[in-house]
């Protein structure tokens, strides 16, 4: 016995389910849940402990050079376009 197609699908089987009754449609939050997550919640940033500070204080970081040194860099670096254009002029 040969069945026909649409015979076979499992449309047409016992235990099938539309696809449109599969999908559940979210809801929401009854009181009781709010509170019953919220008790999970605390509970469960107990197990893991006491947490560091949110915002970490930032320190002072010095600069790798003193303006000292910066001052002499730009001299060697600008001072010979100075001399020159003193040079130029005068």
């Amino acid at each position: 016995m040969v069945l026909s197609p649409s015979a076979r699908s499992p449309a047409n089987s016992p235990n099938h389910t539309p696809p449109s009754s599969r999908l559940t449609i979210p809801r929401a939050q009854t009181p009781q849940q709010r509170l019953a997550n919220e008790r999970f919640a605390k509970a469960e940033a107990a197990k893991r402990g006491k947490s560091g500070p949110v915002v970490k204080k930032q320190e002072v970081q010095k600069a790798p050079i003193s303006k000292g040194w910066v001052l002499v860099l730009a001299f060697v670096v600008c001072g010979g376009l100075i001399f020159e254009l003193l040079r130029l002029f005068f």
